[in-house]
């Protein structure tokens, strides 16, 4: 089998999601070539064609403020984005214009876990089963450390998206918990007089978002177009 092409990333963002993408961008074949932060890049001064030059994919875990211009100037450019920034999603059909008219390629997404995709077909999966026997009511719950301030969670709110259309009528209920330092925690739990079904997923840290959009980012240097990340794991990387 080839080894991967070795390839040049750059990242949009230095916070905890910037740092745990440098941490093992080397073991996945990239090299981090260019670094912009809010000092670096204030107004998008940073993304310019000198910087971005033998760049071959782009990360941008920013703010929302920022991310659609810093969007703009890097598919302007023609370099391949990965964007795990939230908060603009109800701008999408914008964006994918945009990309559509520069030829470029973008995947988004709110959670970059492998993991969780694996999780959700999983969770179609199993929904479908068990939709099939009345006596199995349907439930889902999630928990997070108590810095976490929406609830229910994105990932919570997508798990039950998944799942409702196999009960059809019949409401998926969703409970949240906040406390301490609880790692993210969802659950896809199916309820019975006689036992209880549960399916799972915890994150134990950051590196399953950098696992993700590292592949994100080798995925889409290939492809231009438009792309949820869910949409990607049928087709593996080219490159």
């Amino acid at each position: 089998m080839n080894e991967p092409a070795i390839l040049n990333l750059a990242l949009l963002g230095y916070g905890k999601m910037g740092k745990a993408i440098m941490e093992i961008a080397a073991e996945r074949g990239f090299q981090v070539k260019l670094i912009l932060d809010e000092y670096t890049n204030g107004a998008g001064e940073g993304i310019t064609p000198e910087n971005f030059r033998g760049i071959d994919a782009c990360l941008d875990f920013t703010a929302p403020s920022c991310v659609l211009d810093n969007i703009r100037r890097v598919a302007a450019l023609g370099c391949p984005l990965v964007v795990g920034t939230t908060g603009w999603q109800d701008r999408l059909e914008e964006v994918r214009t945009l990309i559509q008219q520069s030829a470029s390629g973008l995947v988004y997404g709110a959670n970059f876990s492998i993991g969780v995709q694996l999780f959700y077909r999983m969770a179609r999966a199993a929904a479908d089963i068990a939709a099939r026997f009345p006596m199995y009511e349907p439930f889902i719950t999630e928990s997070h450390h108590r810095f976490k301030k929406d609830a229910p969670s994105g990932t919570a709110i997508e798990l039950k998206r998944q799942a409702q259309p196999a009960f059809g009528a019949r409401e998926i209920p969703v409970a949240s918990v906040r406390a301490g330092y609880i790692p993210g925690t969802h659950e896809l739990g199916f309820d019975s007089e006689a036992d209880t079904i549960v399916l799972r997923h915890t994150a134990r840290s950051r590196r399953g978002f950098a696992e993700g959009a590292l592949y994100a980012a080798r995925w889409i240097v290939s492809r231009k177009g438009f792309f949820a990340f869910a949409e990607i794991f049928d087709e593996p990387p080219a490159v």
